[in-house]
């Protein structure tokens, strides 16, 4: 199996998705937000809002880029990934890099605590403005260039909140697939 046969592109509610674990675009403070932040905290309760309390105490604000892990309060997965996307600001400001670091630290931390099937968002594509079209085509490279290598993850799902999301996601995989086929 290839690492395109282990990605799915769906347009959905990632909160109500039954895998091992979600990844939740956070902000650095990890006390919920708007967007899918505070869907997965609404969803999720107060238990991770405590865990995340916790991890700041300990640690900090998250920076852009890394990613910690959290239990899912009341989500019907074992775990919360939360991850802090870059601020799109043209690109000058190596916003790429940043948000690659977001899937490459997420599937890193997934791994390591035995996820087998993940779900992310859209990192940044909300009012984080990051352009729709470079974050699917940063994600996609990301997660297959992730998945060819030794992963034991089985399964990854782009998780598209609107229409439009899902049409360029989709789109770029199909493209990327073909061009990696020829």
């Amino acid at each position: 199996m290839d690492a395109f046969d282990k990605i799915e592109i769906i347009k959905g509610d990632i909160t109500k998705l039954k895998v091992d674990a979600i990844v939740n675009a956070a902000n650095s403070s990890l006390l919920g937000g708007g967007g899918v932040d505070g869907a997965i905290h609404r969803a999720g309760g107060s238990t991770i809002v405590e865990e995340c309390r916790k991890i700041v105490d300990k640690q900090g604000s998250l920076k852009t880029g890394k990613a910690v892990i959290t239990t899912a309060g009341n989500l019907q997965v074992k775990f919360v990934i939360h991850t802090v996307g870059p601020i799109w600001k043209g690109g000058h400001e190596s916003e790429e890099i940043k948000l690659s670091d977001c899937y490459l630290n997420s599937l890193q931390l997934a791994m390591e605590n035995g996820v087998r099937t993940i779900a992310f968002p859209g990192i940044s594509t909300g009012i984080y403005g990051y352009p729709k079209d470079k974050a699917a085509r940063i994600s996609i490279d990301t997660v297959v260039d992730f998945l060819d290598s030794d992963s034991s993850i089985e399964k990854v799902y782009m998780v598209c909140f609107d229409d439009e999301s899902l049409e360029i996601t989709s789109k770029y995989f199909k493209d990327k697939k073909l061009a990696l086929q020829r």
